[in-house]
């Protein structure tokens, strides 16, 4: 009677063991690696745009990356900019990636992984333009795309309720909005900023940058509150960042290389 006892305990254990096991497991019922859903916006010029119906950019290739480190498959879905918050905050997704800076104000609702980029905003005028520097925008008709960052630093500076100031989609339409003559300037991040100008010499458009007013930032993967993932991604990103791929793929889209190091302080 003892032995049965002893052999029911035994096999107890190792039955809760196999539960536990599948609690954590990253595998699906056919025993292939779960696949993580995540958004983005896939309008923002090289981090994550569509090309030929295909989503790339280098905000994709790293989240590959990461969640390989981390033994997930991925679906990356163009979802726009306001449904990604939408969708990561009734978790009807895992993830989302597109140049999501990292602030208290949305750390209230959302969690992030630790930083994986290094940002700032600029200013878009036409060339010849009299801005200077932020404070020659007082007055100007200014674009931002609505939610973000570049709308936030110009409400700081203008006020939230400046009639001057016309907040878009994104900032491909904020750009087109210069460009015709619709607003003064544009207020975005330097990355999307100065690849567009390069990309398009004939528009006769320069990027200004104002670091004594426009702070640096730092993008990070944008989770659920609470999500069980973060630990695990947060590793991952840090093996991207240690193990040389980070590099690579900083220096395919920006053909320079990417200060780590200041990326690893922000974990401090």
């Amino acid at each position: 009677m003892k032995k049965l006892k002893m052999i029911s305990l035994v096999l107890s254990v190792a039955f809760l063991f196999i539960l536990s096991a599948c609690g954590t497991s990253k595998t699906n019922g056919d025993g292939e690696k779960k696949t993580l859903r995540v958004v983005t916006d896939a309008a923002y010029a090289p981090l994550e745009y569509q090309d030929k119906g295909e989503i790339v950019g280098f905000d994709i290739d790293f989240i590959k990356a990461v969640a390989k480190e981390a033994g997930y498959k991925i679906k990356v879905e163009h979802v726009g900019w306001d449904p990604i918050f939408v969708e990561i905050k009734g978790k009807t997704a895992d993830a989302a990636i597109s140049s999501i800076t990292i602030d208290s104000k949305r750390q209230q609702t959302y969690d992030f992984s630790i930083p994986y980029f290094l940002s700032k905003n600029e200013i878009l005028v036409p060339k010849g333009s009299s801005i200077k520097s932020a404070k020659d925008l007082e007055g100007k008709k200014i674009a931002v795309q609505n939610g973000t960052t570049g709308q936030e630093v110009v409400e700081k500076l203008f006020g939230e309720n400046n009639d001057k100031l016309k907040k878009f989609e994104n900032n491909n339409l904020a750009i087109l909005e210069l460009k015709k003559g619709g607003v003064d300037a544009v207020v975005a991040d330097n990355t999307v900023i100065e690849t567009y100008v390069k990309n398009n010499p004939n528009d006769n458009l320069v990027f200004i940058e104002d670091d004594a007013t426009f702070n640096k930032e730092f993008y990070g993967i944008l989770l659920p509150k609470g999500s069980k993932l973060k630990a695990e991604l947060d590793k991952a990103v840090n093996r991207v960042l240690d193990n040389g791929t980070y590099e690579k793929l900083y220096e395919k889209w920006f053909k320079t290389k990417p200060d780590i190091k200041i990326l690893k302080d922000q974990q401090k």
